[in-house]
C-alpha cells in the first residue's frame, strides 16, 4: 500500500525534528554543528521540508540562524519525552526524527507512514534495527496520557515508555541510515559518507 501524496510532498503528515538535547557527549550544541556546508538543523531542515507537509524544530530556545516553525521545549529537564506534551498541544500525529539523525530517508520513512495507515489506532510506530529507535517514528496524540503519567513519576526514558504503549516496532537493517552523530567521531564518519 503506497502512501497517497498531498500537494506534491511525499508524506502527507508534519514532521518534528528534535534539537533541543544538551549534546554532552559531543562537547557543543549538535544542532549548530558545520555538516553539507549549513548547521546540521538547517541540513535536517532543508531535506525533510521537500518531503513532509510541514517541518518544525523542537527546541528549548530559538537559536538558529533561519526561519522555521518551532515548538518550544517548555520543561527544564533535557528529555525528548516531555517535549512531546508541547507539541501534542499543536499537533495530534508526527514524524519523529532527532536532528543527529541525517541519514534517515524515504527508504525508511516510507515504510513507517505505510504501516502507521495500516494501523492507525496505535500510539507509536518506531523503527528498530538492533534496537528501537525512539526518535525515529510516527507519534499520535493518544499517548499523551501515559506519557503526562510517567513524567510525574520522573520516568524520561522514551524507550521505556514505548514498552507500556500501544507501540508497533517496525524492523529494519542496522546501516548508516541509522547513524547518530553523538560524538566527533560520529560527525567525521557522517562528513565521510556526505
Amino acid at each position: 500500500m503506497k502512501v497517497l501524496l498531498k500537494n506534491k510532498k511525499e508524506f502527507p503528515i508534519d514532521c518534528v525534528i528534535f534539537a533541543g538535547g544538551k549534546s554532552s557527549r559531543m562537547g557543543e550544541d549538535k544542532a549548530l554543528l558545520s555538516f553539507g556546508q549549513k548547521s546540521l538543523a538547517k541540513y535536517q531542515y532543508d531535506r525533510l521540508s521537500q518531503i513532509f507537509e510541514k517541518v518544525y524544530i523542537c527546541t528549548k530556545e530559538p537559536k538558529f540562524d533561519f526561519e522555521a516553525p518551532l515548538i518550544l521545549d517548555s520543561y527544564e529537564i533535557f528529555a525528548p519525552t516531555p517535549a512531546f506534551l508541547d507539541i501534542f498541544e499543536q499537533i495530534p500525529e508526527f514524524f519523529a526524527i532527532s536532528v543527529d539523525a541525517p541519514f534517515v530517508d524515504s527508504s525508511v520513512t516510507q515504510p513507517l507512514l505505510e504501516t502507521a495507515a495500516k494501523y492507525p489506532h496505535k500510539d507509536a510506530i518506531v523503527a528498530r534495527t538492533d534496537y528501537p529507535h525512539p526518535l525515529i517514528g510516527i507519534y499520535r496524540r493518544s499517548i499523551a496520557p501515559l506519557l503526562a503519567k510517567e513524567i510525574q513519576k520522573g520516568n524520561y526514558k522514551l524507550g521505556a515508555i514505548l514498552k507500556k504503549a500501544d507501540t508497533l516496532f517496525v524492523d529494519f537493517k542496522e546501516d548508516k541510515r541509522f547513524l547518530n552523530l553523538n560524538t566527533p567521531a560520529d560527525l567525521e564518519k557522517a562528513k565521510n559518507l556526505l
